[in-house]
């Protein structure tokens, strides 16, 4: 059977293929060699600006063709190097094969054996993988996260005075703007994005076990701490962890994921509220002709789109967390079980992708329904009563708190009459029983903005 997009096991590579594939260009096969190839042209480059006494009469005119080799990366060129891992059984290997062949093209067969210098795969895995996530969440996930984030706090300022019953506990309490309770969310997401990046991309570069080993005997006096943590920072825009195995410790990508399971759950609870608010009828539906709500209730306009949105924050929050507890424990300098969970990792992403613009499509088709948000309030007269209780404090009226417990907890529908009759027979001046009668559901939403 032909892969396509019918044919694809996971749905993310078929039915929601047209909205994550622009992770394809860090998260897929392809990706990962193109930064594999990345990294080892850049530290080629990185030793001839040393120089090694080999390379200093290297033309330095070359570097832009030898960083076409990554850049102009085709299919093609990624294909070459998976014929070569067939022989090979070794995917780094393959692609130094690879270089070296572009080499000989270039008539630079006398440079080959300077490529990969000193270095073990991990030195370009964990260099390329964390590459090629902070190049697809700030391309890509993140545009997309502070659409969502906008477009809250857009909705937030049309509604902030749109006043709404509250729910605690499923039950009415004081009332509340609707606007406010969407900056809830805008204010989460919003932290919790400033965490996730002030989470540094940590790579490791420092050979077989991390002590650069292979660099200090071949030539001991360059500082090759140095020129790791150059050549880590400043070429490859990442930071180095000083003192590793064979690996990155995978520390800081636990917390990158950790950082974004928080942002999803932020997500999910929202999802959730405007689940329940459209099943409260706060808010309609835009219906868009020819779509069908239910295969047998002609009537349904269903929430499908928060609802697929908290399913794939399932799926990726599960990932988030395995990734997060698997990657920093490995036995001993290094064992094997990190490699084939780093090839996962874009998974969650595109999950969490898919999440963001299902929530973005059901936020769209929102229709505000003002007359529901009143009618409950109408109904809800019982809510003032902290409203009256407090300012009962205020005067020093005696046990007001168990007074207005006795009314409120009574069987019978508490109204604007039964409220302004209470008020009536309360031991208070006029003055203080008109304050307390100017008190509705609809004014007592207290002021945030």
């Amino acid at each position: 059977m032909e892969l396509n997009q019918l044919t694809a096991i996971s749905p993310i590579d078929g039915r929601y293929r047209n909205k994550v594939s622009g992770l394809a260009n860090y998260f897929s096969e392809f990706a990962l060699i193109k930064y594999r190839v990345k990294v080892e042209i850049e530290y080629f480059i990185a030793l001839c600006e040393i120089p090694l006494p080999q390379l200093k009469d290297f033309d330095t005119s070359l570097f832009k063709h030898l960083r076409h080799i990554y850049e102009d990366f085709s299919e093609k060129d990624a294909q070459k190097i998976k014929e070569i891992e067939k022989v090979t059984n070794h995917d780094v290997k393959a692609v130094e094969y690879f270089i070296k062949e572009k080499f000989d093209l270039l008539s630079l067969e006398q440079y080959k054996e300077v490529i990969h210098f000193g270095l073990t795969s991990q030195d370009i895995n964990n260099t390329s993988v964390p590459m090629s996530l902070k190049d697809g969440l700030e391309k890509e996930l993140l545009p997309n996260l502070y659409v969502l984030i906008e477009h809250l706090d857009e909705k937030a300022l049309e509604w902030k005075t749109i006043p709404m019953l509250a729910h605690t506990h499923g039950q009415p309490a004081s009332p509340t703007k609707l606007g406010k309770e969407i900056m809830v969310f805008v204010e989460r997401l919003n932290k919790q994005v400033e965490q996730l990046k002030s989470i540094p991309f940590s790579a490791k570069f420092g050979g077989a076990t991390g002590n650069l080993n292979a660099h200090f005997v071949t030539y001991p006096d360059i500082d090759w701490v140095s020129f790791a943590n150059n050549f880590v920072e400043n070429k490859l825009g990442l930071s180095r962890s000083q003192f590793t195995t064979q690996i990155e410790h995978y520390d800081n990508l636990a917390a990158i994921f950790d950082a974004l399971k928080r942002i999803n759950n932020i997500i999910l609870d929202l999802d959730r509220d405007f689940w329940t608010y459209i099943s409260m009828e706060y808010f309609k539906q835009k219906i868009k002709k020819g779509e069908v709500g239910s295969s047998a209730m002609p009537h349904k306009v269903n929430p499908i789109d928060f609802e697929n949105s908290e399913g794939n924050i399932g799926i990726a929050n599960a990932l988030y967390e395995h990734l997060a507890a698997k990657l920093p424990v490995s036995r001993l300098q290094r064992d094997l079980t990190d490699s084939t969970v780093l090839r996962n990792i874009g998974v969650p992403v595109a999950h969490s992708l898919i999440a963001i613009k299902s929530t973005l499509k059901g936020l769209d088709k929102l229709l505000l329904n003002e007359s529901k948000l009143k009618e409950d309030l109408e109904n809800n007269w019982a809510v003032v009563a902290e409203a009256i209780q407090n300012i009962l404090r205020r005067e020093g009226y005696p046990n007001p708190y168990e007074t207005l417990k006795d009314l409120t907890r009574t069987n019978t529908q508490i109204t604007a009459e039964s409220i302004a009759l209470f008020i009536d027979n309360l031991d208070v001046s006029d003055d203080i029983k008109q304050e307390l009668k100017n008190i509705t559901p609809h004014n007592y939403t207290g002021k945030v903005f």
